[in-house]
């Protein structure tokens, strides 16, 4: 059983991708038939904005609920729901304001879905056409899952919807156990209570995938009370000494192991469980043979940890364990299963014949078998994670893009400039939402600083000593009222274009590529198979395809091993044919420079598609997704492992290895006087043998808008990635590239368990910007990751965030330096 975890477990159940049936979809009652229960998909439609269900509220009676409901077929873990409402291009204007939740693990019994602090209304959409996406926390384990739009029925309500989340594997169905008891520490009132229980006979915090903290006075969830995540007895409540629980399983089950995790905190009075006593029942009756498990005691540590208790092998679909005190509290968070289906030959689950037996030699055989096939089965699981994670996990939930989001992040206009700094000083410049801009160090510095200063006014009296060299190009941060929702690289300005709502580098001459060949073949469409969307916009898409005779496209370089008449998985980026003229021209420079770009970790273009519409770009498909996606998987598989007393696989020098491969992508395009401006491990892609390469899509995902901070609503930046003066002087330079480097660096070695700076809201971050102009020794850091050397850290990580930008170190020293720490 792979244990579940919430920060994971957030893939689309198949509302939008189709595999939940149209049959599995049903609703108490509909509109008309072009508003029935089957079309609540969201994005539905493929971009139009129509298609949703419509439930008939004119008709609906006092105290009946209309719903839209979706069987799962299985119980799954559901961690995040989306709904959109229906524009129809324009047409419409229905939507849910609010809703409820109901849900089910049989189809009987529903249950009411309420926050942790006992709301039950979801605050939903402000609009027909963006989509909202809602954390539940508590997640559910449900089957059936009820959405119940919540209206004045002073307008008409349309809903689509979508959930998020992953099969349930334990099987558990329903727990019982003692109510949890109020301790008094030092005049505090602690409660010990299961407050998310959701029924009689339900599942509540024991499995809602959060651990508690060592110190149960706290909580790793914001704002819940004291001892919130945990449920405790006292010993003076159970004259026998021991707490009895019933756990309930979905059928009859093959049982290896049960995980408790407990509190051990004795300074105050708590230990783990001295003895845990479990009973096993298929039939009838208890089996009279219990296995029991006496944990050794520590007395020194008081950290809380899992305890295994070993069960045996033996089947059952209801448990019984005793688990007796050690000292006046006993406190658990959480329990866990491994465990298979069983045969078992003396009591039948429902969908057992009664005339077939099996004896006791032939069960073991076939216990064998199953747990084997069980393994192989989790094994091809997490290989197919690995690999689909990074397309399936909300790439779809964003609806309302940039025109620029999809075209070319590596666009340079083609507006050309001498390279003296008086015609640089003169010309009237075009914008660009380029990631990469090349620039030339004709001038470190810009005059006038972004409006985020305001926020330190010490600074805007002191810049005049930054720097002696100035430019007539001043930094606008700001756009027009019509900027996205979303972005990914609406970065920077040092001019305000007059048609976009984006600010960029005047552009480069392109006239200073000519001494590299610009010729890019034109692939035939017609041998592009599609496969699957990864990312649209409102000018553009980016589909998985499968390219046949792609071999006589690549160079030596990147000639694929095996059959040369074998498909191969490529990414292509398209143009709509209803772009404008200047999305069509940035397309077309995109192409023409991506197409000098030759580097082992930078994407590359393949060919391209240009003699008809739409336009098209093949670029390479790294097949396991961005890094930070990545190494989310590879500690969900760390944990998991240690989770099953497995030894790590994952070790510091395949991490370096990564940073090494970035770092040399870096300092190919700072040989070209390129500035990424955005380099994280979420612009990074993860083929096959970890190799890593540098990329920007323009796929601005849902999945990173926490990512980027927008001022005013306006500009939007990944202030946790950008140096000081990226942030308060709008100068990108190769050394603010360095800073964003040792961040991502930071990322790397701490396998993205966090956001950079987590514990500092963006305000906070700022205005630590600040400290570091004021160089006052106030300014914050981010810490040294536990598995980092020492001289890591301080010689490669520290120094990447010096205030002095050349003092930081070049990417050559820095991809010479890690080298040195492989050997």
């Amino acid at each position: 059983m792979l244990r579940v975890f919430v920060e994971i477990c957030r893939y689309p159940l198949g509302m939008t991708g189709g595999q939940i049936q149209d049959e599995d979809i049903s609703a108490s009652s509909q509109w008309s038939e072009s508003t029935a229960a089957r079309f609540g998909r969201l994005d539905f439609d493929n971009g139009d904005g129509d298609g949703a269900w419509c439930p008939d509220i004119m008709s609906e009676l006092d105290g009946v609920k209309e719903y839209l409901q979706v069987d799962l077929r299985t119980l799954h873990f559901i961690t995040l729901v989306g709904t959109q409402g229906r524009h129809a291009d324009g047409m419409g204007n229905e939507f849910a304001q609010r809703y409820m939740i109901k849900y089910s693990r049989d189809g009987s019994n529903w249950v009411g879905w309420h926050d942790r602090k006992g709301r039950q209304v979801i605050e939903g959409n402000r609009n027909a056409y963006d989509v909202v996406l809602k954390d539940l926390e508590p997640p559910i384990i449900a089957r059936f899952v009820r959405f119940m739009p919540v209206t004045d029925h002073s307008m008409i309500v349309c809903m689509r919807v979508e959930l998020y989340g992953c099969e349930w594997l334990d099987g558990l169905v329903s727990y019982s156990i003692p109510d949890g008891h109020q301790m008094i520490y030092r005049g505090l009132d602690v409660y010990f209570n299961d407050s998310v229980y959701d029924g009689a006979s339900g599942l509540g915090q024991l499995t809602d995938g959060t651990w508690g903290l060592d110190d149960f006075l706290h909580s790793p969830i914001y704002s819940m009370s004291p001892g919130y995540d945990y449920v405790g007895w006292s010993n003076k409540s159970f004259p026998k000494g021991y707490v009895e629980m019933i756990f309930e399983f979905d059928h009859v089950r093959n049982f290896t192991s049960m995980k408790v995790h407990c509190n051990n905190m004795f300074s105050r009075g708590v230990r783990m469980f001295r003895q845990a006593t479990c009973y096993f029942r298929s039939g009838p009756d208890w089996e009279a043979d219990p296995v029991t498990l006496r944990p050794t005691v520590d007395r020194v540590s008081q950290i809380a940890r899992f305890v295994t208790v070993p069960l045996g092998d033996r089947t059952a679909s209801l448990i019984k364990c005793r688990f007796h005190f050690s000292d006046l509290w006993m406190l658990f968070s959480e329990v866990a299963f491994q465990s298979g289906s069983a045969v078992y030959n003396t009591s039948l689950t429902p969908r057992d014949d009664p005339t077939h037996k099996v004896d006791d030699s032939n069960t073991r055989i076939l216990i064998g078998c199953l747990v084997a096939i069980i393994a192989i089965l989790l094994t091809i699981i997490v290989i197919i994670l690995w690999r689909q994670v990074w397309q399936k996990m909300l790439e779809k939930a964003s609806r309302r893009m940039l025109d620029d989001e999809l075209t070319a992040h590596l666009a340079i206009q083609t507006q050309a400039f001498s390279l003296n700094h008086s015609s640089l000083s003169s010309e009237g410049g075009s914008t660009s939402n380029s990631t990469y801009e090349r620039i030339f160090p004709l001038c470190a510095d810009y005059q006038e600083p972004s409006r985020l200063i305001r926020k330190l006014p010490e600074f805007a009296q002191s810049t005049e000593h930054l720097g002696s060299c100035t430019s007539s190009r001043a930094l606008a941060v700001g756009a027009s009222d019509s900027a996205p929702h979303y972005a990914e690289a609406d970065i920077i300005s040092l001019q305000e274009s007059s048609d976009s709502s984006t600010y960029s580098i005047t552009a480069v001459n392109m006239n200073l590529f000519a001494g590299t060949d610009s010729s890019m073949k034109e692939f035939p469409r017609h041998k592009l198979t599609f496969k699957e969307k990864l990312g649209e916009g409102q000018f553009g898409e980016v589909h998985l395809c499968e390219a046949e005779g792609m071999q006589d496209f690549l160079d030596e370089v990147l000639s694929i091993e095996g059959n040369n008449e074998s498909p191969l998985l490529v990414a292509v980026k398209t143009l709509r044919e209803d772009a404008n003229k200047n999305a069509r021209n940035d397309f077309l420079k995109e192409i023409r420079i991506m197409s000098r770009l030759r580097d082992p970790n930078i994407v590359r273009l393949l060919a391209v598609c240009v003699d008809t519409d739409p336009l098209c770009m093949i670029t390479e498909y790294m097949e396991n997704g961005d890094l930070n996606q990545f190494l989310c998987i590879l500690r969900l598989k760390e944990i998991t492992l240690f989770f099953f007393s497995v030894y790590s696989t994952l070790s510091y020098s395949k991490l370096i290895e990564m940073a090494v491969q970035i770092a040399s992508g870096m300092k190919y395009l700072s040989s070209l006087n390129f500035v990424h401006r955005d380099l994280a491990t979420r612009n990074c892609l993860v083929g096959k043998n970890y190799t890593i390469k540098i990329a920007d899509f323009g796929m601005s995902r849902n999945l990173y808008r926490g990512d980027y901070y927008r001022i005013q609503g306006r500009a939007i930046l990944p202030i946790r990635w950008m140096s000081w003066e990226s942030i308060l002087l709008g100068k990108f330079t190769m050394a603010s590239d360095v800073w964003a480097f040792g961040v991502t660096l930071w990322e790397i070695l701490t396998l993205c368990k966090e956001q950079p700076y987590s514990h500092l809201s963006d305000e906070q971050v700022i205005e630590n910007t600040g400290e570091f102009f004021r160089d006052q020794g106030k300014q914050v850091y981010l810490p040294k990751p536990p598995c980092c050397p020492e001289r890591v850290y301080t010689d490669l990580m520290l120094s990447c965030w010096r205030r002095n930008a050349k003092q930081r170190p070049s990417f050559q020293e820095m991809h010479t330096q890690l080298m040195e720490s492989l050997v």
